[in-house]
């Protein structure tokens, strides 16, 4: 992607995550500014050094997004700084695994308040910001194909996903005469997260079972992310793009003949 993003203002959060740590990365080498937001602070350190921006182009702010004055402290001191940013990245998400008859309501509100409330309040106060800044921003918000395909084994997150997606098509459809644009990713499975622990090989069998035959790389989503964050997609808005590698086409096994013909 060969956007340029300087002076542009970018807020991700879950940025110390696997994917926000890929995202941060992209949009600064673009020339942004970033606020990075993430609710543990010692790794939000480690990523800040890691980037090597000069003070004028960062912010941190540990934010737990399961508290809204914890969410408001962050729409504030963006505001203090920039009066609003041109980019939110809601990024951060929770995914923990349980049965419906097993998890409590504390677990459900956990799943909720992460993945649907806290995108919902900070998509209300930084598009506050930007109207009366004038300034014409984007929202790219991070889904799942579990908003498409339901999982047994972690509806709440698949609820919290569906939830996003019409969320975001609301709010693309209100903020579209103000010239800010709502989308929306839905990234393939990528190694390395710090919340969640796989079985063994886990990553190995998604690769297999991927047409293109592997998980998401370093700069799968960041480079779909930062599409329709730009100028290039200035009439995207309410739209979601799946960089999965083809794991969301409906499709049935063929015999290991057919695979081979169409190898060779």
């Amino acid at each position: 992607m060969t956007a340029d993003f300087r002076n542009r203002r970018v807020v991700i959060t879950g940025a110390a995550g696997v994917y926000g740590r890929q995202l941060s990365r992209a949009f600064a080498a673009a020339g942004a500014s970033l606020c990075l937001s993430d609710m543990r602070s010692d790794a939000l350190t480690e990523l800040a050094g890691s980037l090597a921006l000069p003070r004028e182009r960062l912010l941190t702010h540990a934010t737990d997004l399961t508290e809204d004055a914890s969410i408001a402290d962050l729409i504030a001191t963006v505001t203090a700084r920039w009066r609003a940013p041109d980019v939110v990245v809601n990024n951060a998400g929770i995914y923990p695994f349980g049965g419906l008859l097993e998890i409590d309501a504390d677990f459900w509100d956990r799943v909720m308040a992460t993945n649907l409330r806290a995108p919902f309040l900070l998509m209300q106060g930084f598009a506050k910001a930007m109207i009366a800044a004038g300034v014409k921003g984007s929202f790219v918000n991070v889904s799942s194909g579990a908003a498409a395909i339901l999982r047994t084994n972690g509806v709440p997150y698949c609820v919290s996903k569906r939830g996003l997606e019409w969320l975001s098509k609301g709010f693309a459809l209100d903020l579209a005469r103000d010239g800010i644009r709502v989308n929306i990713v839905r990234p393939g499975f990528a190694e390395g997260s710090a919340l969640v622990e796989f079985p063994p090989n886990y990553a190995e069998t998604m690769a297999a079972a991927n047409p293109m035959g592997r998980v998401s790389g370093p700069e799968d989503l960041a480079e779909a992310v930062m599409f329709l964050a730009s100028d290039a997609a200035g009439y995207v808005t309410g739209e979601f793009i799946s960089v999965d590698g083809g794991s969301s086409i409906p499709r049935r096994a063929g015999s290991a003949t057919e695979a081979k013909r169409r190898r060779d």
